[in-house]
């Protein structure tokens, strides 16, 4: 590989991890690299003028928005150590998420109430809760549905590793539990807070990911003081019992109650125009699976759960510069197949990595395989829905939808059985062919409980590595990211006898980092 990394240690400023200097990747790549990265400040500088006022306004009202300002450092660290394919597509797919972004955060800014936004904006948005994706409001094209999470707390913790702890400090000082699941309570924070944007016609909740969030819901609720529809999306999706006609009822309930609330009138039409747009999507998740099946994955490491993730959830069909994104990312990786061109400096172990991973260390598969050539082909969260939706009447679209909300993020694998958190991820192993399994021990997650003991029984049974990382989703302060990796690298050095590719990045200490 032209411009093999190396040393990418010896760059970071201890504690912080930010480098002294910008990574070298060779004069080619190193130019496209610098070149996505002006193309990037572009986009956040046109953001701030189009709305200046706004946006200062939004930086001293709201904590979390100077997190997006270091939106540049983030990518640096998804991409560390890639060359070719690899840093191109991950440029082409973060550039888009940037992009869409900032639009949601320039809809929330327009229309604050807080800050003093256009009362008509905020009427014509409907709210959501992140978990559910945003499909349904295709078919009111006149309407803006934002989920409120996302931008406050969700992405900003994977961002900002420090901002999660202030929110769920404030709300374990309301009496929730230290135990709850990490994002539920940091979510109830915010509200707790107040650092919620205030605007929409009404709210959209639901029984996603699990119970800890149907508890902090209330939180949420009394904050937004909207008419609230609570959407019940079915668990045991794979079991015999049909649950499939109670789902559909429950998104013709939440559209009637849309409705209802906003005077709107669902528009069909409109929404299978964009679940081909969203089926279009899908079927380049399918392909780019379908390469990282073989001896010569092109798309690993972060990238593909952190834009699969997005897409699911906030492309819903309504925004063509995703699938033109795609497109683009299709040619690179299909050409770069065909040519049998490396995707890593060295693949030692093609992996899949399994459970939720920590929102607050978001690139630890770009450090396995930039230290232990370990190359994540495949990740849980990457593995949600590929139901393609079938848009021939509005009976199949709704039921297309309904399946593929039973299998969302956080959702599909840690909630609704063994079959879906055992058995599944052994059929999942095999297809990709791994020879290693990361397990995330998320410790404040019930989902996995008394499964530790099956799981390493199995693995022996099949030669399989399988290395436990215990992490809090997100709250550093409880397993940082080092003790993340100091993890792997006792069983890498103790078990498997291994030398680390890159030995600068064995162990340094960020815990001040972003």
């Amino acid at each position: 590989m032209a411009g093999k990394p190396r040393n990418l240690g010896l760059s970071y400023i201890d504690k912080t991890g930010v480098r002294r200097w910008r990574e070298w990747r060779g004069i080619k790549d190193t130019l496209v690299d610098y070149g996505w990265w002006c193309v990037m400040w572009k986009d956040m500088i046109k953001f701030v003028l189009q709305s200046p006022i706004q946006v200062v306004k939004g930086i001293f009202r709201y904590r979390w928005m100077l997190t997006y300002l270091t939106l540049p450092q983030f990518i640096d660290r998804q991409l560390e150590g890639m060359r070719g394919v690899q840093l191109r597509a991950g440029h082409a797919l973060y550039d888009i998420i940037i992009k869409h972004t900032i639009d949601i955060i320039a809809d929330s800014f327009n229309a604050d109430q807080n800050i003093g936004g256009k009362k008509s904006l905020a009427d014509r948005i409907v709210c959501f809760d992140e978990l559910v994706p945003t499909e349904l409001m295709a078919g009111f094209p006149n309407l803006i549905g934002i989920p409120v999470q996302t931008i406050p707390i969700f992405l900003s913790s994977m961002i900002n590793q420090q901002l999660p702890p202030v929110y769920l400090d404030a709300i374990e000082n309301f009496g929730v539990p230290a135990d709850v699941c990490p994002l539920p309570s940091a979510e109830a924070g915010v509200a707790a807070e107040g650092d919620f944007p205030i605007f929409g016609k009404c709210f959209i909740a639901c029984n996603m990911p699990c119970d800890g969030s149907i508890m902090t819901t209330s939180f949420q609720d009394r904050y937004f003081k909207l008419p609230t529809y609570c959407l019940g999306v079915p668990l045991r999706y794979n079991d015999d019992v049909d649950a499939q006609k109670y789902a559909v009822e429950e998104l013709r309930g939440c559209i009637k109650f849309i409705e209802e609330h906003t005077g709107e009138k669902f528009d069909w039409d409109a929404f299978a125009k964009a679940l081909e747009s969203y089926n279009e999507v899908t079927r380049f998740h399918l392909d780019l699976w379908e390469i990282n099946r073989t001896d010569h994955p092109q798309v690993t490491g972060p990238t593909p759960w952190l834009y699969r993730m997005y897409t699911y959830h906030l492309h819903g069909g309504m925004d063509q510069r995703f699938n033109k994104a795609d497109k683009r990312v299709h040619k690179l990786m299909t050409d770069a197949y065909e040519k049998r061109l490396p995707c890593s400096a060295e693949m030692r172990h093609k992996a899949l990595v399994w459970s939720c991973p920590a929102n607050y260390y978001t690139n630890f598969s770009n450090w396995l395989e930039q230290c232990w050539g370990i190359v994540s082909v495949m990740d849980m969260e990457t593995h949600i829905s590929q139901v393609i939706i079938d848009t021939s009447t509005p009976e199949t679209m709704l039921e297309g939808v309904a399946l593929t909300y039973q299998r969302a993020t956080m959702r599909k694998h840690t909630k609704g059985g063994y079959r879906n958190a055992v058995d599944e991820m052994w059929c999942v192993a095999e297809e990709y062919n791994v020879d290693t399994i990361i397990m995330y021990d998320q410790i404040s997650c019930k989902g996995m409980d008394g499964l530790q003991g099956i799981f390493d029984e199995q693995a022996r049974e099949r030669n399989i590595n399988f290395i436990w990382v215990q992490q809090d989703l997100m709250d550093p302060r409880t397993i940082s990211r080092r003790d993340m990796r100091r993890q792997v690298n006792q069983y890498m050095t103790s078990v498997l006898r291994e030398t680390p590719v890159d030995p600068t990045l064995l162990d340094f200490d960020d815990c001040d980092a972003f």
